[in-house]
This record gives structure tokens, sequence and C-alpha cells, in this order.
């Protein structure tokens, strides 16, 4: 099994600053646009969920995505957000993310195969 951009990502930012947690947005792609169909959030505390793992908890959604993107967050000392902070920090997310989409490379923007993605602004023709 060979290792996603998106299980290497998880287990570097582990190791270097322990657990954390993630605000969660999927996200659908087409040729000229990215918009968020869901969000959560979850506490990363360890390095053994694997991108497949998520991609079947992610079909549990209800949503058709093409894309996930992780925000991590910490509070003052560092560890995972009190559930209450991390509901304030999504809401500011979503919010954030209806003003623009560029918002999404703050993260780390996945595709439904683990691959980094970014995205960028284009004129329509």
């Amino acid at each position: 099994m060979s290792i996603t951009d998106f299980d290497a990502w998880l287990r570097r930012d582990y190791e270097e600053d322990g657990a954390f947690t993630a605000l969660v947005v999927l996200v659908a792609i087409d040729e000229t646009s990215a918009n968020p169909v869901a969000s959560t959030f979850v506490n990363v505390i360890g390095t053994e969920v694997t991108w497949a793992e998520l991609v079947r908890l992610f079909a549990g959604s209800g949503q058709t995505w093409d894309g996930a993107a992780f925000f991590p967050r910490r509070d003052a000392a560092g560890d995972p957000l009190p559930n209450a902070l991390a509901r304030i920090a999504l809401r500011d997310l979503e919010l954030r993310l209806e003003e623009d989409r560029l918002v999404l490379n703050e993260g780390h923007f996945f595709d439904a195969w683990g691959r980094r993605l970014r995205i960028d602004e284009t004129t329509l023709q």
C-alpha cells in the first residue's frame, strides 16, 4: 500500500507538533469552481488513521466531494481545541470560504486520492 500525500502530511505534522484539532471541509470541484459541501472537525491524537479510512468515513456524509481541506488548530497551550472553540473556528472558516475559495490554500488540501491540491484564481472567458 502506498503512502498518500495526506498520510505523509499527517505523520509529519503530528510528529512535529503533536495532537491538534482539524477543521475539515469537503469540496466539490469542477473546471471553474470549488464549492464546500460539508464541514466538521476532528481531534487528531495519533497517526493511525489513513486516507483510505477517511474516504470511507466521508462517504457517510452523503455528499459528493472531490477534495478535502484540513486546517490544523491548537489552543494557546498547543493542545487540540475544546469542542466549543472548534465549533466557533469552523464557523469562522465556513464564512471565510463563502467570501473567498482561495482560503482553501491556507489549509492542507487533498483530492479524493489523497494527493495534494491547490486552487488558483481564474478568469472566465
